[in-house]
């Protein structure tokens, strides 16, 4: 069983297509999280209140790149997995050589990972190569600055981030998926059309004000596939007075966006 085959099955279980993203920035972590590990105090709370509508959690490497940051990842790694609840770590990485390979030991640990392409494919190699494990090429983001390269035409009015998308689907032996951002929907049915087979990884639904019907429409191959929302579920109890209250408003923020992508499923 590889990472996409123990996706649908935790899809099939939960109805739902939600990837929460675990990016706990310290300077919004609410006062009540008085811990040891605060980013690990925050994550299970945040887990215990959205597990049984979260098909997949994706922390950010960003959040975690300091010494107690990798512990708190790790324990909040293990308490998904505790709960048979698959990781996605957004890393988005790639090199040459053995620094690729030291990357891609982190699959040792997660379930998947995000990587950039623009090394090519011997910077992505050693992450396919991992038995098991689920890859997402980013290939158009949703970020605005995306159109400065992903948007450029190359070869025969290709876009960029078209010829990612048909590399991609040569590179995929039943681990490869797509980034690609619910905030540009023409994209998305584009990339859709390259790469019939590949699930996509869709960020950009909640703070950003992603496209969440596009999102579906064009996101999931066989029904599988995920859409991220990260600050607009985790942080959606800021105004709530108590860590109690503050919880149920996270867990009702992720119920909310599993309702509504289930609309267009």
């Amino acid at each position: 069983m590889g990472f996409f085959d123990d996706l649908a099955t935790r899809i099939d279980a939960t109805n739902s297509v939600v990837s929460v993203g675990l990016d706990p920035d310290p300077g919004r972590l609410p006062d009540f999280i008085d811990a040891d590990l605060p980013r690990w105090a925050f994550n299970r709370r945040v887990i215990d209140a959205t597990n049984e509508h979260a098909a997949c959690y994706k922390p950010n490497a960003a959040f975690y790149e300091d010494a107690d940051g990798w512990r708190a990842l790790r324990e909040t790694i293990a308490y998904a997995h505790g709960k048979d609840i698959p990781v996605l770590l957004d890393a988005k990485r790639a090199d040459i050589g053995n620094t690729a390979r030291q990357y891609a030991r982190v699959l040792e640990e997660v379930d998947a990972i995000t990587v950039n392409p623009y090394l090519g494919e011997d910077a992505i190699r050693p992450f396919l190569n991992h038995d098991g494990a689920g890859v997402f090429v980013l290939a158009r983001t949703s970020n605005p600055g995306a159109r400065d390269f992903q948007n450029l035409t190359v070869g025969n009015d290709t876009k960029l981030y078209e010829y990612v998308a048909r590399r991609a689907a040569e590179w995929d032996d039943g681990n490869v998926g797509l980034v690609v951002g619910a905030t540009a929907s023409e994209e998305l049915a584009a990339v859709r059309e390259l790469a019939p087979k590949l699930p996509f990884l869709v960020p950009g639904v909640g703070a950003q004000g992603g496209d969440a019907e596009a999102a579906i429409a064009h996101g999931l191959a066989d029904g599988v596939g995920l859409v991220n929302s990260s600050r607009g579920i985790i942080f959606a109890g800021e105004d709530s007075e108590d860590g109690d209250a503050y919880f149920r408003a996270v867990g009702a923020a992720a119920r909310r966006l599993k309702s509504q992508l289930n609309e267009h499923r």
